[in-house]
């Protein structure tokens, strides 16, 4: 069964599309315009009642939360080789930066998007934004990748966020993150996927 991706254009929904396409599967499109609210309508809020894309559905499982798509379906299409396997050292890491993502580096992107200061260093999640920048920064000056020389589906949803969040001024334009965002721009799938939803988007406005 093909998994459904519910979808909107320059959405978190666009990274999930990008894995899908490196995946090499075959999948169903249900697309959503945000700029109607029809992720609010009834319809969606059954499937998603948060109201967010992405969404996934897959053999009757519904899977939403970005960072849980990403393992679920990296781990689902192993052939593909975008996840560490459960025996294999790099699988520790790779989880890590996973949640990381959802863990620290949104909530310290919606402090600074917003201004205001963090919490308390024993209620903040992240501790502050120079150290968290600082904690993701150093693998991409090694590099090529988060895991070094292994591209995997966390490459994926990092590098899709700071090419968004770097065009808005939420992160520095640092030369190894803007390195890291080319190599994700210039791989087949990241350029398949952004052409159609550049198309889904000019067909909604």
């Amino acid at each position: 069964m093909k998994p459904t991706l519910y979808h909107a254009p320059h959405s978190r929904a666009g990274a999930v599309r990008i894995l899908l396409e490196e995946l090499g599967i075959d999948y169903d499109l249900h697309l959503l315009d945000l700029k109607r609210n029809e992720q609010r309508a009834p319809a969606y809020l059954a499937v998603n009642p948060m109201g967010k894309v992405p969404a996934i559905l897959h053999d009757g499982a519904l899977v939403t939360e970005q960072p849980a798509i990403f393992i679920y379906l990296a781990d689902r299409y192993p052939q593909a080789g975008l996840a560490p396997g459960l025996d294999d050292p790099l699988r520790g890491p790779y989880l890590r930066w996973l949640a990381f993502y959802g863990s620290s580096f949104e909530p310290a992107i919606i402090d600074r998007a917003l201004e205001r200061a963090p919490a308390p260093p024993s209620l903040c999640p992240y501790g502050d934004y120079d150290t968290m920048l600082a904690t993701f920064t150093a693998p991409l000056r090694a590099g090529p990748w988060l895991l070094g020389e292994r591209f995997s589906a966390a490459d994926i949803l990092w590098a899709s966020a700071l090419d968004w969040m770097t065009g808005f001024g939420l992160v520095p334009k640092l030369h190894e993150i803007m390195a890291y965002v080319e190599r994700l721009r210039a791989r087949p799938a990241s350029q398949k996927a952004a052409a159609a939803d550049a198309a889904l988007a000019a067909a909604q406005a």
